[in-house]
């Protein structure tokens, strides 16, 4: 059967190419894009059931990368181009054997006898093609609207990128045209030849309009008069410049204080749940459904992404934290987690104060017999 191209729901023609290939050469937009991929990938892989893929996940996905990297690299994708696919290598026998994110290139849908495949195109010395099939690439999607396949691509957020690139060059043009001796020179000599005219300009800025004149004096004869020029280039004001950035944090939902890393724990908190756990779900879920069948996740497989949160706490929190572990509510272990700590032998069994106990919720005191009952 003939290969024909993929039409997804709505006869959208699954065929997408790059959009905004420079938008990671803004320093802005990296900053934004290496904060959310550094704090993704403190996160873990936990497969309870499949100790080999959680080994795999967390210590070499890849030949290339290890279990940091791997997710550093997938967030970074999805952040710039809205659509991360990753590769799941498999042996002759159907075993997962490593994870690969694809680099983002120009791809499109193939149908062959009624399969999806993702057709990859690669620049390179010649540009290279590689062709996947939909089983085997777990896909991951933001802005996900107009398709079926990835998500919509960046395109409201360059024209503000051009903006601030305008403003910064401005800035910069702004200090090269005021930072040199501009003027009109007059000479007091009666109709000179236009050539005596160049020559004399041009003997006056050698001698005076550059770098080794580092006193910024120049010395005139009475037939010359030099009257200088005031350049007061127009830039944008502080508050513009400001508003500017704060429509790219937006975009990407941060702000400075998570930029700066001079966050509170309220604010980390907030960043966490609507920035990192939304993807960890999203690839747990995503890895799950394409490494797994459904007749092994009935069985229980499942691969979950978490990521000890309290990290985020202040050294003041994590203490209060102590009064948990001698209610039995964390273990040892668990609490000096917390602080990056070692684990100590016996740390996993709960401890309990001696002047608490469990109850089964029935009231341990009887009613005391009356005196007059006793005495009958």
């Amino acid at each position: 059967m003939r290969e024909s191209r993929w039409r997804e729901i709505g006869a959208y023609a699954a065929q997408f190419y790059p959009f905004g290939a420079d938008m990671y050469q803004s320093d802005l937009v990296r900053s934004c894009v290496r904060t959310l991929a550094e704090h993704t990938s403190k996160a873990n892989a936990v497969c309870a059931t499949d100790p080999r893929i959680e080994r795999l996940l967390d210590i070499s996905p890849n030949m290339y990368m290890n279990g940091k990297d791997f997710l550093y690299k997938v967030r970074t994708l999805l952040e710039l181009k809205n659509t991360a696919f990753i590769y799941i290598e498999r042996d002759d026998k159907a075993n997962v054997k490593g994870f690969y994110p694809v680099p983002f290139s120009a791809y499109e849908g193939i149908d062959y006898n009624g399969r999806l495949y993702i057709k990859f195109y690669f620049e390179g010395d010649a540009v290279q093609n590689l062709v996947l099939s939909w089983d085997d690439l777990a896909v991951l999607r933001k802005d996900y609207n107009k398709r079926d396949i990835g998500g919509d691509d960046n395109k409201p957020i360059l024209s503000k990128l051009d903006l601030i690139n305008t403003v910064d060059q401005g800035v910069a043009n702004a200090v090269k045209s005021t930072a040199n001796l501009r003027g009109i020179l007059k000479s007091t000599k009666a109709m000179l030849a236009p050539d005596d005219l160049k020559k004399q300009r041009d003997q006056f800025v050698a001698d005076y309009m550059n770098i080794s004149n580092e006193g910024g004096v120049a010395s005139l004869d009475a037939t010359q008069e030099f009257t200088p020029i005031t350049m007061s280039p127009v830039v944008a004001d502080t508050a513009t410049i400001k508003e500017l950035r704060e429509d790219i944090f937006r975009y990407f939902g941060l702000n400075d204080a998570i930029i700066m890393s001079d966050y509170n724990e309220e604010q980390m908190e907030a960043f966490y749940e609507a920035r990192i756990e939304p993807f960890l779900v999203a690839l747990g879920t995503e890895l799950t459904r394409k490494v797994y069948t459904d007749r092994e996740i009935g069985f229980g497989n499942q691969i979950i992404y978490e990521s000890n949160r309290m990290s985020y706490a202040s050294t003041k929190t994590k203490l209060a934290m102590v009064s948990l572990v001698d209610r039995g509510a964390l273990t040892p272990n668990e609490w000096r987690m917390m602080f990056n700590l070692a684990p100590v032998e016996g740390g996993d069994v709960p401890i309990r104060r001696l002047d608490t106990a469990p109850t089964d919720g029935k009231t341990t005191d009887e009613p005391k017999e009356k005196e007059d009952d006793k005495d009958e």
